[in-house]
C-alpha cells in the first residue's frame, strides 16, 4: 500500500516557511530517503516521495494557510536548484510506474497552477543554481521565474539529447503554450543539453527576470511582497487536515467512512462506492471552518482522491472502474446549494477547487469507467458529475431511480480542458446543456435517457445479466487500445494547454518509454551515465 500522506512536522524533502502573508516553499532534497531503495536523491533530483510532499505542502497551503497571498518556491541547496527527476529511480522502474509517476506529478503542478488562477495566490520560482528537466517543470508552473545571472545558474530541458524521451511534466506545452516562447527558439532550447543563462534566458522568454546574486533575495522578496499587496484574496482563520486513513478488509477492500473500493484481481474490475452526507452538514463558510475536515464535503473527496491513487499505483492490472453512488439526493444537493451560495467565502471556495480536482483525477484515470445506477444508486449533483466522467452510464428503468443535475455542473467543476461535463457530453446540442444546467432538473430514469443522461436504459428483468456481460467484455479488450481509445473520446472539442500535457503528452511518453531507443539496452535511458554511448534505431514512423 502506498502511502500519499504527508505532514510537515514529517518532510525529508521540502521546508515550508511563513513571512507574513508570504509563504517559502524550499525543496531541500535528503538523499537518503527516495521512495524505494536503490538509488539515491543527488543535486535536489526527485522521486515520488519528494512530489507526494510538494502535493501535501499546496494542499495545505490552501485550506491550513488562507492567510496567505503569495508563494515563493525555491531550494534549500547551493549546489543545484533541481536536477530533475532522478534518472536510477527512472531506469529501475517499471513502464506503468514511470507513467503514473509523470501523471501524478503533472497533476501536482497542475494543481499550483490551480492555486494562482482561482485562489488567488501568486507564485515566484527563484532559481539561484542549475535548474534542469523536471526542476525547470516545477518552475514553468508558477506564475513568474526569477534567475541570478551568473556562470552556474540556468535553465533547461535536457531530456531529449540526454536521455532519449520527452520532459515528463508539461514543458514542451508550457513554454509555448503558456509563456509563449517562439517555435524556433523552443526547439533551440529543447535539443540543447546545457540550457539558457542569464540574458538570453530572459531575451528568449523563458524566465521572467534576473539578478546578480548580491541583490537576488531582496528583489525576489520585494516581487512576492508586491504580489501579496495586488492581491483580493479573502482570508480566514484556517482549518487542520488531518490524515486520511482506511481499514482493509479480509477481502482486500479499501474501506474510508465515505468511500469502498472493492477489488477483484481476478477479474480485474474494482467497484467503487461512494456514499453521500448524513446527519446536519455546515451551511455556509462560518460553519464549514468550525467543522474543518470532518466535514463530509471535504473529507468524502480527500477519502475518493486516496482511493483513486491506491488504485492507480498499487492494482495495476485492473481494467475498469465500476462506479456505484448512495446516499440521500436532497440532502448532497442542498450541500452543493450551500457551497454555491457561500463560493466568496475562502473554504467554501477551496472546497468546490477540491472536487474539481478530484473529478479531473477521475477523468484522466487510464481505466475504462461505467457508472451503475440502480435502486441504491445516487445520481445527483457531482455525483452525476462522477457518472458523466465515466466511459458510459447503465441506467435501471424502475420507479424511485431518479437523476438529478446538481448546482455546480454548470462550470464549478471543469474538465481539464475546460468544458463543463454536460458541455462535454452535448457538443453537438450545447443548448440542451446550457438547458440542464440552468434548470438543475431532476429526471425519472425513462426522463433521464430522453434527455441523454444515461448511454443504456435498462429493464429489471435484464439489469444483473446486462451488467455482467458489459463488465466482462470491457476487461477482455487490449488494454492498450482502450487507454488510447478512451483518451481520445473522453475530451471533446478544442484543447487547451492542461489538456495538451495529459492528451498529448502522456500518450507520447507511454509509447516512447517503452521504446528501445529510450529503454533498450543501448537506449538513451538505460546507458545514462555509462561509457557507452546510446545506439539508436533511425526508422521515424
Amino acid at each position: 500500500m502506498t502511502d500519499f500522506h504527508r505532514h510537515p512536522d514529517s518532510y525529508h524533502h521540502w521546508q515550508l516557511e511563513f513571512d507574513g502573508d508570504v509563504a517559502h516553499l524550499r525543496m531541500n532534497v535528503d538523499p537518503d530517503h527516495p521512495f524505494r531503495e536503490g538509488y539515491e536523491l543527488k543535486l535536489n533530483s526527485y522521486d515520488l516521495a519528494v512530489d507526494i510532499e510538494l502535493a501535501d505542502a499546496i494542499q495545505r497551503l490552501r485550506f491550513e494557510h488562507p492567510e496567505v497571498k503569495a508563494l515563493v518556491v525555491g531550494s534549500g541547496q547551493e549546489r543545484a536548484f533541481c536536477a530533475g527527476a532522478n534518472i536510477p529511480m527512472l531506469k529501475s522502474s517499471s513502464h506503468p510506474f514511470k507513467v503514473n509517476f509523470c501523471k501524478f506529478t503533472n497533476e501536482t503542478r497542475l494543481s499550483l497552477e490551480d492555486y494562482s488562477q482561482n485562489s488567488g495566490v501568486k507564485s515566484i520560482c527563484a532559481i539561484h543554481a542549475a535548474c534542469a528537466g523536471g526542476g525547470y517543470e516545477l518552475a514553468l508552473a508558477c506564475d513568474e521565474i526569477h534567475l541570478v545571472n551568473d556562470n552556474n545558474s540556468a535553465v533547461s530541458l535536457p531530456e531529449v539529447p540526454l536521455l532519449g524521451v520527452l520532459p515528463g511534466t508539461g514543458g514542451l506545452t508550457r513554454i509555448v503554450d503558456k509563456r509563449k516562447v517562439r517555435r524556433d527558439r523552443a526547439d533551440v532550447f529543447c535539443t540543447m543539453a546545457e540550457g539558457l543563462r542569464g540574458k538570453k534566458a530572459l531575451k528568449w522568454g523563458f524566465v521572467d527576470a534576473i539578478w546578480p546574486k548580491s541583490k537576488f533575495h531582496d528583489k525576489v522578496a520585494e516581487r512576492a511582497r508586491e504580489l501579496a499587496a495586488s492581491s483580493n484574496k479573502p482570508t480566514g482563520g484556517g482549518i487542520t487536515l488531518d490524515p486520511i486513513v482506511h481499514e482493509r478488509t479480509e477481502d482486500g477492500d479499501y474501506v474510508y467512512e465515505h468511500i469502498r473500493l472493492s477489488v477483484d484481481a481476478d477479474k480485474r474490475i474494482a467497484t467503487l462506492t461512494v456514499s453521500g452526507p448524513t446527519g446536519e452538514q455546515p451551511r455556509d463558510g462560518a460553519g464549514y471552518e468550525a467543522a474543518g475536515c470532518s466535514a463530509w464535503a471535504i473529507k468524502a473527496w480527500r477519502e475518493l482522491d486516496d482511493a483513486l491513487l491506491q488504485l492507480r499505483f498499487d492494482h495495476e492490472e485492473i481494467g475498469l472502474i465500476a462506479l456505484r453512488t448512495k446516499g440521500d439526493r436532497s440532502t448532497l444537493l442542498q450541500v452543493e446549494q450551500d457551497l454555491v451560495a457561500h463560493k466568496d467565502h475562502w473554504l467554501c471556495n477551496e472546497i468546490i477547487l477540491l472536487i474539481a480536482r478530484v473529478c479531473r483525477r477521475f477523468d484522466l484515470m487510464a481505466r475504462s469507467s461505467y457508472a451503475l445506477i440502480d435502486n441504491d444508486g445516487c445520481a445527483a449533483g457531482t455525483f452525476l458529475e462522477l457518472a458523466m466522467a465515466c466511459d458510459r452510464i447503465y441506467l435501471l428503468d424502475d420507479d424511485g431511480v431518479e437523476v438529478a443535475v446538481g448546482p455546480l455542473s454548470g462550470g464549478l467543476l471543469p474538465m481539464s480542458h475546460g468544458l463543463s461535463r454536460l458541455q462535454n457530453r452535448f457538443l453537438s446540442t450545447p443548448e440542451q446543456a446550457e438547458k440542464l444546467a440552468k434548470d438543475q432538473p431532476t429526471l425519472n430514469a425513462p426522463e433521464a435517457d430522453e434527455e441523454g443522461l444515461c448511454t443504456y436504459l435498462l429493464d429489471p428483468i435484464d439489469w444483473d445479466d446486462d451488467v455482467r456481460i458489459a463488465l466482462e467484455e470491457r476487461v477482455s479488450l487490449s488494454p492498450d487500445a482502450l487507454t488510447g481509445m478512451e483518451a481520445s473520446l473522453r475530451f471533446g472539442g478544442a484543447e487547451n494547454c492542461d489538456s495538451k500535457i495529459f492528451g498529448r503528452l502522456s500518450a507520447w511518453q507511454n509509447w516512447i518509454f517503452i521504446r528501445p531507443n529510450a529503454t533498450g539496452d543501448t537506449g538513451a535511458l538505460t546507458r545514462y551515465g555509462a561509457p557507452e554511448g546510446a545506439q539508436f534505431d533511425w526508422r521515424r514512423t
